[in-house]
């Protein structure tokens, strides 16, 4: 029987430099306690000096390839789910595509923010479907540090970097080793409307600038968080409901359950209105913050290097970003 797609090996990479909750107090007007009983983040990663995205997708790249047993050299197609890209043009995929050295893939940028990552696999699932030798490498990598206004501490402490990576081909059962998985199901909504509860404009169309222009808060991450976390977790709750509906499964049915990791509150009342047992919930928002479209691969290969996730398991994971965008695949590892 032909499994598509299939999920052949994960890694992931967060930059050196760990950033507390204490490192932020002398920035910013914050604390530890204000921070952690708010979001549940105690410390995050950001990019050192002259590190890019593309660089963080490198070394999760490199990670996946080396756990799948393949080579740069076998993949046809590259697709990279960021909103930092390391520059308009080229795009970060042809970047990163000529630091692996894999000339001539198919090579593509796509930004749904958060939910990145989760869009990219129903790309793969569209590629592989007509295509079945294609070999896909899907990295989700974001650089939100470099975005911060450091004069709005609400938003400003939620975000770290980082990039995970997620290699993709058609495989028979027969082939399948620990580790990997059969994407069951991939959903994916948006609400084009909300757009501005989340948003970046500076240095588009919509905010164009000139030579000499200062830089100003339009530069930087700017959200309504009291409103994104509502319309988080009413819709991220809804995607996972609908995915198991529509594959004749209940919520008892998934062995554990991997949120994106924006906002421990979030996490725990998606589980909460879900009805997932804590236990059967995977978090690490604590130690990385939001990597935004990096969340939900880094979640899923620390699982895995945990023995979280064991064969014959289950997996459920579920996103939301900026768009709004939210989604949901379902994996049998």
């Amino acid at each position: 029987m032909i499994y598509s797609p299939t999920l052949l090996g994960m890694g992931a990479y967060v930059p050196e430099a760990v950033v507390t909750n204490f490192d932020l107090s002398k920035r910013v007007d914050t604390s530890d306690e204000w921070i952690v009983s708010r979001t549940g983040i105690k410390q995050r990663h950001y990019l050192a000096p002259g590190e890019t995205t593309s660089d963080m997708c490198l070394h999760a790249a490199q990670r996946a390839l080396a756990q799948a047993g393949l080579a740069s050299s076998d993949l046809t197609h590259l697709l990279v789910a960021t909103c930092t890209p390391d520059s308009y043009c080229p795009s970060t995929a042809c970047t990163l595509s000529a630091k692996l050295g894999c000339h001539g893939v198919f090579a593509l940028d796509i930004n749904a923010v958060c939910s990145g990552f989760v869009y990219g696999v129903s790309l793969v699932r569209d590629i592989l479907g007509g295509n079945q030798t294609a070999k896909i490498l899907l990295v989700g990598a974001d650089g939100l540090s470099t975005r911060l206004n450091w004069e709005d501490r609400g938003t400003c402490v939620l975000f770290g970097d980082g990039a995970g990576a997620a290699v993709f081909s058609v495989e028979t059962a027969a082939k399948l080793a620990p580790g990997n998985a059969v994407v069951r199901d991939v959903r994916i909504h948006s609400d084009g409307s909300l757009g501005r509860l989340l948003h970046i404009d500076g240095g588009g169309t919509s905010a164009p600038y000139a030579l000499g222009d200062t830089v100003g808060p339009e530069y930087f991450v700017r959200m309504e968080g009291r409103e994104v976390f509502k319309h988080a977790v009413r819709n991220m709750t809804a995607i996972c409901r609908e995915t198991l509906e529509a594959n004749g499964l209940a919520v008892a049915d998934v062995d554990l359950f991997i949120p994106h990791q924006a906002n421990l509150r979030i996490i725990e009342a998606v589980g909460e209105k879900l009805g997932v047992d804590s236990s059967r919930v995977f978090v690490n928002v604590d130690t990385h913050g939001n990597t935004s479209a990096a969340s939900i691969p880094i979640a899923m290969t620390e699982a895995l290097e945990k023995g979280r996730i064991r064969p014959g398991m289950r997996v459920l994971v579920s996103t939301f970003g900026g768009g709004l965008s939210w989604g949901a695949a379902l994996l049998d590892f």
